[in-house]
C-alpha cells in the first residue's frame, strides 16, 4: 500500500498485525492520511508510535483493540489535528485522562467500556477546550464531579453517561447546568438514588433538546417532571421509560405539558395508572409518543389522543385504554405510520361519532393483537390502506375470512400475522404474485379445505409460513420447494394426508424449522434427493410415517432438534445420530425402533433432552453416556437389561427427570446415585432390581417423586428420605412448571416461532396407571416402593414427607405398626399399605387427612377398632381393610363391648380381649409339633399298634378309590 502516498483513508480493521516490521514500515509512507480505522485489531506498541507520526490525522478510531494504558509516551501528542478519537471497549484505567491532555484539537472523545473507575473530576478534561462530544459510558464512575462555578468544556453538546453506577442524581442533574452549550444527556441505567424534588436552584437548560433517562430505578413524580418542563424549554427529545411511577398518571404527566416543543415521549413500561392529562393535547409537535407497558385506562375517543394530529408513531400497547377496532378516532391523522395497540380491550363500537368516514393516514405498522376484542369485524379502514409494511392482528374474535385483498391493495407488505382470530374458510391467496411478503403467519384458526396448490408461486419470496392449528386437508403442494428463502414451515396440527413432496425437501435449500407434526402423513420421511441441509429443528411426530430414519438426515449438520414420536418408524436407531454434534433434543418414543443406544450417542455433549422410549430398544445402557448438559433421560418401556454401570449419567448433575421403568435392569442401585444433584423424578419401577434402597437417595435434595416398585429390592426403608424435597410445601407464588416445559424458538430475518415441548411420564396413584405431563409434573410427588421384599417397620420419619400426594409401601414384608406420624401428609391423595404383615392398630390420628382419596390397608395383621367413620374414611369400602382378621368398626362390623363400661375400660377390655396373633401362631405351632413326635413315638415302640396303624390307612386309601370310581368318574371315560 506503500504506493498510494496520497491516501488519506484507511481501514485496517480486524487485523492481528503478526509482521509487525513490515505493517510499521508500510504505516510509515501515509504521511498524508487523515483518516485511519483500527477497530478489533491487535495492536503492537511499534505501531502506536507509527500512528504518533501522521500529524495530519484527523479521524483515529481504536475500538475493541483491548489496548491498556500505553499511550502515555507514545507520541501521540504530537496528533494536533485530531479531531476525533474512539477507544471504547479498552482497557483504558483513569491514567488515559493525562495521556489525553494535549489534543486540544478533540471535538469527540469515546471512553466508553474500559476501566475507568470511582471519581472522576471534569477539570482533567480542561485542556481539551474544543470537545464537544464525550462517551463515558458502561465504566463503573460512582461521581462524576463537576464543580460549582466550572467554567471549562464551554462547548460541549453531548454527554453520555450511560450505566457508570451514579447515585446521586440531584447533584448531577443540577451540575450539568455548568455546560452552557450542553444538547445531548444520556443519563440512562444508573443508581440514581434520589431525585430533584425543588426548583429552588436548579439550572436553567435554554439549549438541552435531547434527555435520555431510561431505567433509573426512581420514583417519578409530580415534582421531578415539573422541575423537567420548567427548566428545559428546549426538550425535543424526552424519555423516562422503566423507571417506577405508581402514582395518577393525570397529575404526574402534568408536569411535563409545558413542553411544547417536544417531538418524542417515551414512558414505556412504568406503573402509570389513570388517564392521560388534557394538556397533553397542547404538545402539538409531538412526533412520537410510547406509553406501552402501564395501567392507563380510557377510551382514545375521548382522550387527548385526538388532538395529536401530529404523531407518526404512537405505542399503546399493554394498557386498559378502548380502543375502536374502527381506529375512526385516529382518523384525521394524516402523519400516522406506526400504530401499535396490543393487549388492550378492543370495541366493536366507538360512542362519539366523527365526521370523517376514510382515514387520512396510509399506515406502515399497525398492530392490534388482543385477548378482550369479541364479535368484531375485520375493520373497514383496511380497504383504503396502501402503503403498509407490518399488520399483526392477533387474538381477535373477527370471524370472518383470510383477507386476501389485504395482499392485493399493499404490494410492500412484508408481515402479515393474523393469529388466533376465528378466521373460517377456505384460506384463499391474491391472485398476483407477491413478491415482498416475508412473514405469513395464520394458525390457530379455522381454515378448511386445501392449501393453495399454487401457493409456492404466489408469494415466492416467503421467510416465515405458519398455517398450524386450522383444519385443512389434502396433500402439502410440492410447489413450496420454489420458496429458496423459507427458513420457517409450519403446517402442523392440521389434518394433512399423502407424503413429503420431494420438490420441498430438494428446494427449500435455506429451511431451519419444518414442522409436520399432528397430521395424517405417511409414508417414508425423505427420500434420497434431499437437499435440507440447513435443518435445525424437525418436528414429524404424530403422523403415519414408516421405514427407518432416513440416512439424508446425516447431512444436517446444524441439527437441534428431532421430533419424530407417534409414528411406526422401524429399524436400528442410526449411528450417525452421534455425528450431529448440535443435538439438544432427541424425541422419538411410541415407534418401533429396535437395537442397541448406539455408543456414538456418546459424543452428544450438548444433548439435553433424551426420549426413545415405548420402543424395542434393547441392550445395555453404554456405559460412556453422561452429557453435562442432560435434563431428560426417557427409556421406559424398552427392553434394556444389565445393570447401571459406574459410567452411565455418572456426574450428570443437571438430570432433571430419569425414567427407565419398565425394563430388563438387574443388579443394585448405584451409589454414585447422589451425584445427580438435580434429579427431581427417578423412575425405576417395574425391572430386576436388586439389593438394598441405597441411603444414598436421601442425598438428593430436589427429589420430589420416586417410583421403585416391582423390583427385587429388599432390607430397610432408609429413613432418611425427609432430607429430600418430598418434605417440602408447595408454594403457589413460584412458577414450578418452568424447568419442565422446553422452549425453543427460531428468529429468520423477519419472523420469530416459538414452540413448548412438554415432558410426561407414567405413574400409579389412587391404583391406576395415569400418564402426567406439562405444569402438573412440577406439582406431582410421590413414594413408590410397592411390590418389592421390603423388610423392618416403617421408619416414623416417612411421616415428615409432607408434600407427597401418594405413598405405596404394598406388597412387601414390612412389619410393626403404622405410624401415628403419617397424620402429617396433609397433601396425601392415595396411602396405600396393604398386602404387608403390620400389626397393632390404625391410628384415629389418620381421620385428619382431608385429601385422602384412596386407603388400604388390607391383608395385614392389624387389630383394633378402625378411625372414626367420618370424614375421608366414611369413603371407604370394607376392600380397604379386608384381609385382617381382628379389625372392627365401620364399614367391618361393630365392636361388641358392654355399653355400661366407661370409655376408658372399653378400650382397655378391647386390648384385653384381642388375641395377640404372635403368640397364637407360637402356642397353635408348639403343640402341634408335641402331638406328633408323641404319635410317632408311639408307634416306634409298640408294633402291635404301628401294624394296625398301616392297615388302616391302607384300607382308608382303597375305600377312597372305589368311592371315586364308583361315584364321582363318568361313565363315558370308563372303558
Amino acid at each position: 500500500m506503500g504506493s498510494f502516498p496520497s491516501l488519506n483513508t484507511l481501514d485496517l480493521s480486524y487485523n492481528n498485525f503478526t509482521d509487525i516490521a513490515t505493517a510499521t514500515q508500510e504505516l510509515h509512507n501515509f504521511t498524508n492520511l487523515e483518516y485511519l480505522t483500527l477497530d478489533y485489531s491487535s495492536l503492537h506498541i511499534s505501531l502506536l508510535q507509527s500512528i504518533a507520526s501522521f500529524t495530519s490525522l484527523k479521524n483515529l478510531s481504536m475500538s475493541y483493540c483491548e489496548v491498556n494504558g500505553v499511550l502515555s509516551g507514545q507520541g501521540l501528542e504530537r496528533l494536533t489535528n485530531l479531531k476525533m478519537l474512539d477507544l471504547r471497549g479498552n482497557l483504558f484505567n483513569n491514567s488515559i485522562l493525562s495521556s489525553l491532555a494535549r489534543l486540544s484539537s478533540l471535538t469527540s472523545l469515546d471512553l466508553s467500556y474500559n476501566r475507568l473507575e470511582g471519581s472522576i473530576n471534569v477539570k482533567e478534561f480542561d485542556s481539551l477546550s474544543n470537545l464537544e462530544e464525550l462517551d463515558m459510558s458502561g465504566n463503573e464512575i460512582d461521581n462524576f464531579e463537576v464543580p460549582q462555578g466550572y467554567k471549562g468544556l464551554r462547548k460541549l453538546k453531548t454527554l453520555y453517561l450511560l450505566g457508570v453506577g451514579i447515585r446521586d442524581g440531584s447533584k448531577l442533574l443540577q451540575s450539568m447546568g455548568s455546560f452552557p452549550s450542553l444538547n445531548n444527556l444520556d443519563l440512562s441505567y444508573n443508581n440514581f438514588t434520589d431525585t430533584v424534588t425543588t426548583t429552588q436552584g436548579f439550572p436553567h437548560f435554554k439549549s438541552l433538546e435531547h434527555l435520555d433517562m431510561d431505567d433509573l430505578r426512581i420514583v417519578l413524580n409530580t415534582s421531578f417532571l415539573q422541575i423537567i418542563g420548567e427548566s428545559m424549554p428546549s426538550l425535543k427529545y424526552l424519555s423516562l421509560s422503566y423507571s417506577s411511577a405508581i402514582t395518577n398518571s393525570s397529575g404526574i404527566l402534568q408536569g411535563l405539558c409545558s413542553l411544547v416543543h417536544l417531538q418524542e415521549l417515551h414512558m414505556a413500561d412504568n406503573e402509570l395508572r389513570g388517564s392521560l392529562p388534557w394538556c397533553l393535547a397542547n404538545m402539538t409537535s409531538l412526533r412520537i409518543l410510547d406509553v406501552s407497558s402501564n395501567q392507563l385506562t380510557g377510551s382514545i375517543s375521548s382522550s387527548p389522543l385526538f388532538y395529536l394530529t401530529s404523531i407518526e408513531e404512537l405505542s399503546l400497547s399493554n394498557n386498559h385504554f378502548h380502543i375502536p377496532i374502527s381506529l375512526e378516532p385516529l382518523f384525521n391523522h394524516s402523519r400516522l405510520k406506526i400504530f401499535y395497540a396490543d393487549n388492550n380491550p378492543i370495541n366493536a363500537k366507538i360512542t362519539k361519532s366523527h365526521t370523517l368516514t376514510t382515514p387520512k393516514f396510509q399506515l406502515a405498522s399497525l398492530s392490534l393483537s388482543s385477548s378482550y376484542g369479541d364479535g368484531v369485524t375485520f375493520p373497514k379502514f383496511l380497504y383504503y390502506q396502501h402503503d403498509l409494511e407490518d399488520v399483526h392482528f392477533s387474538r381477535i374474535q373477527m370471524n370472518g375470512e383470510f383477507p386476501n385483498w389485504l395482499l392485493e391493495n399493499n404490494t410492500k407488505l412484508r408481515q402479515l400475522s393474523l393469529v388466533n382470530d376465528s378466521l373460517a374458510g377456505p384460506f384463499r391467496l391474491p391472485i398476483h404474485s407477491h413478491r415482498h411478503l416475508r412473514l405469513l403467519d395464520v394458525s390457530n384458526n379455522n381454515f378448511q379445505g386445501h392449501i393453495p396448490v399454487e401457493i409456492g408461486d404466489i408469494l415466492p419470496r416467503l421467510i416465515s409460513f405458519n398455517i398450524s392449528m386450522n383444519a385443512l386437508d389434502g396433500s402439502i403442494p410440492s410447489s413450496f420447494g420454489n420458496m429458496n428463502l423459507l427458513q420457517i414451515l409450519d403446517l402442523s396440527n392440521n389434518q394433512l394426508t399423502g407424503e413429503i413432496p420431494e420438490h420441498l425437501a430438494i428446494g427449500c435449500v435455506n429451511l431451519e424449522f419444518l414442522a409436520l407434526s399432528n397430521n395424517s402423513l405417511k409414508g417414508h420421511m425423505f427420500s434420497r434427493n434431499f437437499n435440507l441441509i440447513n435443518l435445525r429443528w424437525l418436528q414429524l411426530e404424530g403422523n403415519h410415517f414408516v421405514g427407518e430414519i432416513p440416512q439424508s438426515l446425516s447431512k444436517c449438520s446444524s441439527l437441534e432438534g428431532l421430533y419424530l414420536n407417534n409414528n411406526s418408524l422401524s429399524g436400528k436407531i442410526p449411528r450417525w445420530l452421534g455425528n450431529l454434534t448440535w443435538l439438544i433434543h432427541i424425541i422419538m418414543p411410541k415407534n418401533h425402533l429396535e437395537g442397541p443406544i448406539p455408543v456414538e450417542f456418546c459424543h452428544l455433549y450438548s444433548l439435553q433432552i433424551l426420549d426413545i422410549s415405548d420402543n424395542n430398544i434393547s441392550g445395555s445402557l453404554p456405559s460412556c453416556f453422561h452429557p453435562l448438559s442432560i435434563t431428560q433421560v426417557h427409556l421406559s418401556k424398552n427392553m434394556l437389561h444389565g445393570q447401571l454401570k459406574g459410567g452411565t449419567f455418572f456426574n450428570c448433575s443437571s438430570l432433571v427427570t430419569l425414567d427407565l421403568s419398565y425394563n430388563l435392569l438387574n443388579g443394585s442401585i448405584p451409589d454414585w446415585i447422589d451425584g445427580l444433584s438435580q434429579l427431581s423424578h427417578l423412575i425405576l419401577g417395574n425391572n430386576n432390581l436388586e439389593g438394598e434402597v441405597p441411603v444414598q437417595l436421601c442425598g438428593l435434595n430436589q427429589l420430589q417423586l420416586l417410583d421403585l416398585s416391582n423390583n427385587n429390592l429388599h432390607g430397610l426403608i432408609p429413613p432418611c428420605f425427609d432430607n429430600t424435597k418430598l418434605h417440602e410445601s408447595y408454594n403457589n407464588s413460584s412458577s414450578p412448571d418452568e424447568q419442565f416445559k422446553i422452549l425453543f424458538s427460531i428468529k429468520g430475518h423477519q419472523g420469530h416461532v416459538e414452540k413448548k415441548i412438554q415432558e410426561f411420564f407414567e405413574f400409579t396413584t389412587k391404583n391406576i396407571a395415569y400418564i402426567f405431563q406439562g405444569k402438573v409434573l412440577s406439582l406431582l410427588s410421590g413414594l413408590d416402593l410397592s411390590c418389592n421384599k421390603l423388610i423392618g417397620h416403617i421408619p416414623p420419619q416417612v411421616g415428615n414427607l409432607t408434600r407427597i400426594q401418594t405413598l405405596n409401601l404394598s406388597h412387601n414384608n414390612l412389619t410393626g405398626f403404622i405410624p401415628s406420624t403419617f397424620s402429617n401428609l396433609k397433601q396425601i391423595e392415595s396411602l396405600d399399605l396393604s398386602y404387608n404383615k403390620l400389626n397393632g392398630k390404625i391410628p384415629h390420628q389418620l381421620v385428619e387427612l382431608k385429601e385422602l382419596a384412596v386407603f388400604s390397608v388390607a391383608y395385614n395383621n392389624l387389630s383394633g377398632e378402625i378411625p372414626e367413620w367420618k370424614a375421608q374414611f366414611a369413603t371407604f369400602n370394607e376392600n380397604s381393610y379386608e384381609g385382617n382378621t381382628f379389625l372392627c368398626g365401620l364399614p367391618l362390623p361393630i365392636c361388641r363391648s358392654p355399653t355400661t363400661m366407661s370409655e376408658a375400660s372399653i378400650e382397655n377390655e378391647r386390648d384385653d380381649n384381642l388375641i395377640d396373633t404372635d403368640s397364637f401362631f407360637i402356642t397353635f405351632t408348639t403343640s402341634y409339633v408335641i402331638v406328633i413326635f408323641g404319635i410317632v413315638t408311639v408307634l416306634y415302640v409298640n408294633s402291635y399298634w404301628r401294624h394296625r396303624w398301616f392297615y388302616f390307612v391302607e384300607m382308608w386309601i382303597t375305600s377312597c378309590y372305589y368311592f371315586v370310581v364308583d361315584n364321582l368318574i363318568p361313565t363315558r371315560f370308563c372303558h
